[in-house]
């Protein structure tokens, strides 16, 4: 296995936990909040799509699908205060948008050689993502993180764990 493989295997299983989190919950579940300040799983999951689009387009220009207009908008730290449904997306318009930017960053990834991996990400991301391997591999892991206050909201909803 080599790099861009395992980085793949990452984000690949954190795409499993992160779905298996979110595959039965209804869209009114999605604006439960772990606790004050913290945010729904609808926002979060916006906020994903958003910087994952984000991350990869800046670094690899056109390579990801435009979201639809006034996406970003919706998913700003602002916005994340608001427990109005309607001022987010539907499940089904939320994973429809995630599969599709998720296909393309694994496309993107795919005509990389592994030495690739070692350059240097796009300059606005070298605090916290600093190679391109980091930004890929980052794909994943901030699903997980978020991931995390989903196990929490599903206990709360009263689903047995899954993991």
């Amino acid at each position: 296995m080599n790099a861009i493989d395992a980085i793949k295997t990452g984000i690949e299983m954190s795409q499993m936990i992160s779905m298996g989190y979110i595959e039965d919950l209804a869209d009114q579940e999605m604006m439960k909040r772990p606790t004050a300040g913290c945010n729904h799983i609808k926002w979060q999951i916006g906020h994903l799509i958003e910087s994952e689009n984000m991350m990869v387009e800046t670094c690899f220009p056109g390579e990801m699908p435009k979201l639809p207009v006034g996406f970003k908008e919706k998913y700003t730290k602002e916005q994340a205060n608001s427990d109005n449904p309607a001022d987010f997306h539907s499940k089904a318009e939320l994973m429809a948008f995630y599969q599709e930017q998720r296909a393309a960053t694994l496309q993107a990834m795919g005509k990389l050689k592994e030495a690739d991996l070692d350059k240097p990400a796009h300059e606005s991301m070298q605090s916290y993502a600093p190679t391109v391997g980091a930004m890929f591999s980052m794909q994943g892991s901030h699903w997980l993180m978020h991931a995390g206050q989903w196990a929490v909201i599903r206990r709360q909803l009263g689903r047995k764990p899954l993991f």
